[in-house]
């Protein structure tokens, strides 16, 4: 069974840092784009940041480049959100997502989800 998992979330003052890890279990992501997207309350989910299967090519929305910075380490079957300089607008569930080959922004192009990890920025 393919499954990803999030962790790392919780509650942190603004300007503040977490880092969100996305482990793969039943599957190898050696050849998966992963993704996080985030939706916070009455919003639509959005896309953070992507990746590429051999980490080579990252993308990132406009309003997390250069404090959000996304990896992987395919030897432990994860991917990173690192997140710093936090801000009250970053506070949502965020998701990680899997698909096989080419990445996308797009949400319903991605094939696995993970169950959401609450960020919550406030002092």
């Amino acid at each position: 069974q393919l499954q990803l998992a999030e962790s790392g979330g919780g509650l942190v003052q603004p300007g503040g840092s977490l880092r969100l890890p996305c482990v793969a279990s039943g599957f190898t992501l050696d050849y998966f784009a992963i993704a996080w997207f985030r939706q916070a309350p009455g919003k639509e989910r959005e896309e953070v940041s992507c990746i590429s299967a051999d980490g080579g090519s990252t993308t990132s929305a406009d309003s997390v480049k250069g404090r959000f910075t996304i990896s992987r380490d395919n030897a432990k079957n994860t991917v990173y959100l690192q997140m710093n300089s936090l801000k009250p607008e970053d506070t949502a569930v965020y998701y990680c997502a899997g698909k096989g080959g080419d990445m996308y922004t797009t949400a319903s192009f991605y094939d696995y989800w993970g169950q959401g990890t609450q960020v919550t920025v406030s002092s």
